[in-house]
């Protein structure tokens, strides 16, 4: 690649400079704290990754959701579940509205707890303290009596029973085919 200090662009001389660090050491430019709790809410995992850990990807949801206002958090949440089918964090920003807004957080509950092992990630996110209480409280309390008493039998069954994953593991023997795989059990 070209000395960049030598065959810079006219145009890049105009161009902000990098305002932040990214997790892997890089410059990169800093979000605005919607941007970011928007792209935490779309893309996180709350699990630990190559350049981050679990706890500061959490810290980092939890600052960005303080940062902006209940309604943008809900927002997010319904978005984070319906379109970008995601579990954890959905249910995260749900227990987070419980402590910012606990009236929104009814209106919101509905739309992002919508089966068994999303009550599950509820409640436990709830009881861990994370947010900011560890009890489920009368409201929250209230919303998951309902969620349970609305749900049909196989809603019921389906939230009682863990089910392995659809990418089962497999142990493959030395030189022997595809064919000859058995489960791991």
């Amino acid at each position: 690649m070209a000395n960049k200090s030598l065959f810079s662009s006219a145009l890049a001389r105009f161009l902000p400079r990098a305002d932040a660090v990214n997790n892997a050491g890089g410059a990169a430019y800093a979000y605005g704290a919607e941007a970011k709790l928007a792209q935490l809410a779309a893309t996180g995992t709350l699990s630990d990754s190559f350049y981050s850990g679990a706890g500061a990807q959490l810290a980092d949801v939890l600052e960005a959701a303080q940062a902006v206002s209940p309604d943008f958090v809900a927002k997010a949440a319904v978005y984070a579940r319906k379109s970008g089918a995601m579990k954890d964090m959905p249910a995260l920003l749900a227990a987070y509205l419980t402590v910012a807004d606990p009236d929104l957080a009814v209106r919101v509950f509905g739309r992002v707890i919508d089966n068994g092992r999303m009550l599950r990630n509820f409640v436990q996110i709830m009881r861990s303290g994370q947010v900011g209480r560890r009890s489920l409280g009368s409201r929250p309390k209230r919303l998951v009596r309902e969620w349970l008493e609305k749900a049909s039998m196989p809603q019921l069954m389906a939230a009682a029973v863990k089910r392995r994953s659809k990418g089962t593991p497999y142990r493959r023997r030395r030189g022997t085919p595809f064919s000859d795989m058995m489960p791991v059990s």
